[in-house]
């Protein structure tokens, strides 16, 4: 296998001949099988065969010796010529040299090294339950209890900042200072989701007889208005613009193009984007099948022939070969299938990119776009409800709040005629 990736052969000599050698031969074959590039093989040898020497010198004699020396590999590897100072700066340069290490130590050592993300625990381990609770009797997605992680790790941390380990002793004056002090660096709705998470926690302790009062009426988030908010909605002429900024020479750019039209087209959302497979699309009866949708049904619509088109297009010249059946994938080996968070973050930039001054740009603004063109058009309520897959009229009754495209003639000219 190295000799796929290095032309002289005393530089496969010396790989072979190092003594974590069988390793490192272990690995390439690993990213080849993985689709990784020749250029980054031809990165991460280097650093893996330094990683060898660093630790021999260090004293380590067998494979299971190696993990102890990734960290003061990393930190050898700063101090090799790096001045910048800044912690952004050391964890870039240290991970560059920790990565490929970890990598091939979780992949031949299994068990040995992690190799990935560091799964967080549950915060406050001693309720146990609470998000048991959450999946079996509530009945919660693993994307809303990931979001009570997050809020309750906010809360643990600060109850252990004060010095409270006793949660029987919680009380309104505790909790009032916490929602001030987190909630000041929150937005609206993210505070909203802090206090729903802190409210359904201390609901359990009460059940449980953590706490003896129900301490819920003490926790009030902020005062939100109906209809109060403006859907961020872009115009249909930056639409067209943001598909222009697409390279489609490229499978990056074959896969974004297909995706934003999905999400223009159907209003679809960013997960339901991500969650579609080969099986989704039925060519022969021109249908685009989308399941699981948020409100909890399936929708299936028909199958427009430039979205067709763009899709075809990307799977023809674009789709990494591999068994999984999700539709998108990243273009970066290891090939996987290309997540919600990411396919937002693609729109910001384009959106970006265009100059676009939508607030919040993301896989969401496409959304309010198609549904604020079918408003546009007189469609009822009802039938975009329907299209888009919100589950209230509600939901759909924001956009008649205004008339958008009227009051964007009056804010760039005169406006005389649209009154």
């Amino acid at each position: 296998m190295l000799e796929s990736y290095f032309v002289k052969p005393d530089t496969i000599d010396r790989i072979r001949a190092s003594w974590i050698g069988e390793l490192v031969e272990q690995y390439v074959g690993w990213l080849t099988e993985n689709h990784y590039s020749a250029r980054t093989v031809a990165r991460r040898v280097p650093i893996l065969m330094r990683f060898g020497k660093y630790a021999w010198e260090r004293g380590a004699r067998t494979w299971e010796d190696l993990p102890i020396h990734v960290d003061p590999f990393g930190e050898m590897w700063f101090q090799r010529g790096h001045n910048r100072k800044s912690e952004r700066a050391h964890k870039q340069v240290t991970d560059e040299a920790k990565n490929p290490v970890k990598k091939m130590l979780g992949f031949a050592i299994p068990g040995l090294c992690g190799n990935g993300r560091t799964h967080k625990a549950d915060p406050f381990p001693g309720v146990p339950g609470f998000f048991q609770h959450l999946r079996e009797e509530r009945g919660l997605r693993e994307t809303s209890i990931r979001l009570h992680q997050h809020h309750l790790r906010s809360f643990e941390g600060y109850l252990k900042h004060i010095g409270l380990r006793d949660l029987s002793s919680l009380s309104p004056v505790v909790l009032s200072a916490f929602l001030t002090e987190h909630g000041a660096r929150l937005s609206s709705s993210s505070c909203t989701g802090l206090v729903s998470s802190v409210r359904s926690f201390l609901g359990y302790l009460f059940r449980e007889g953590v706490t003896k009062r129900d301490l819920r009426p003490a926790v009030e988030g902020p005062r939100k208005y109906r209809l109060s908010d403006i859907p961020r909605s872009i115009t249909w002429d930056e639409v067209r613009r943001m598909l222009e900024a697409v390279d489609r020479r490229t499978p990056c750019g074959k896969r974004d193009y297909a995706i934003l039209l999905l999400l223009v087209t159907y209003g679809l959302r960013g997960r339901e984007v991500a969650a579609l497979t080969l099986d989704c699309i039925d060519w022969k009866r021109e249908r685009l099948s989308v399941p699981e949708r948020k409100a909890g049904h399936s929708t299936a619509y028909p199958l427009s022939a430039v979205v067709g088109e763009a899709i075809l297009d990307y799977l023809q010249h674009g789709r990494p070969q591999t068994a999984d059946r999700h539709l998108f994938f990243r273009v970066m080996a290891p090939p996987r299938p290309y997540t919600y968070n990411a396919i937002s973050g693609r729109v910001s930039r384009y959106l970006h990119e265009i100059g676009s001054t939508v607030h919040r740009p993301g896989s969401h603004t496409l959304r309010h776009t198609c549904v604020q063109r079918l408003v546009d058009a007189h469609f009822s309520f009802k039938t975009i409800g329907d299209y888009v897959g919100h589950r209230s009229v509600d939901s759909t009754a924001v956009y008649t709040k205004v008339a958008v495209e009227a009051l964007r003639e009056v804010a760039l000219a005169d406006g005389e005629e649209v009154l």
